[in-house]
């Protein structure tokens, strides 16, 4: 079998063809949301990793993958609604139960721990910021973004493809300011690592931001790399 894959494919493409692939890019700490739109190449450059075995590791997944009746769902052929619906289940519903249930934990530790290790102020300071970025931005999404791509499916006139257009460079704009926090907050987590010893709240909130940085790349990569692509 041929190779599926190239140096030269843009990263948010390949996951928007296979998005099991985001779990090797997300192995290589590759962004393939919010700066989907390079070259693998050029992000694996940045990393300090290597081209051909990130390639290596795609086409054998790749391959796998084929050979399985239980691949991931592709939702780059879904429909609109379908897209829609999804981000809405799994997201939306997923950052709105997980940021009120997880700030009390990383105050908490903030409280108890900050002393010995300020980092944690600039934790608690920086998800305090994406939590109220994240609120606004999915009321948002329900009450006026998707709205317009659900008209739009439903008429694909130009007129409503431009009503899109004019809300989609705010939307993205706040999609890169939440994974700049997320780069961020894994900087100042030293990638999520609780320091030796610490206590079980302490690790339960590293490993629920790491979660929470996950969930959001998956989400925003759905909507940047596929949904917004639905009206080109």
């Amino acid at each position: 079998m041929p190779n599926k894959f190239d140096e030269n494919m843009i990263v948010g493409e390949v996951v928007a063809e296979f998005p099991k692939a985001s779990d090797i890019f997300k192995s290589y700490r590759i962004d393939f949301c919010c700066n989907g739109n390079r070259p693998i190449k050029e992000s694996a450059l940045e990393r300090n990793v290597s081209t051909e075995k990130i390639i290596a590791e795609l086409n054998n997944l790749y391959e796998e993958k084929e050979n399985d009746s239980s691949s991931q769902h592709n939702w780059n052929s879904a429909s609109i609604t379908e897209l829609i619906n999804r981000i809405i289940d799994k997201h939306h519903r997923y950052l709105e139960e997980e940021l009120p249930q997880l700030s009390p934990y990383v105050t908490k530790v903030m409280r108890v721990h900050g002393q010995a290790h300020p980092e944690l102020i600039q934790v608690h300071k920086l998800f305090n910021t994406l939590k109220a970025d994240l609120e606004e931005h999915l009321m948002g999404e329900e009450t006026e973004l998707f709205p317009s791509f659900l008209a739009f499916e439903h008429d694909p006139s130009n007129s409503n493809r431009d009503k899109i257009v004019n809300i989609l460079e705010a939307t993205k704009n706040e999609h890169e300011t939440a994974g700049d926090i997320l780069k961020e907050l894994r900087t100042v987590t030293n990638n999520f690592t609780p320091p030796l010893g610490a206590c079980r709240t302490y690790q339960l909130v590293f490993n629920r931001l790491e979660e929470l940085e996950s969930d959001l790349f998956e989400h925003i990569h759905l909507e940047n790399n596929i949904l917004f692509n639905k009206i080109s």
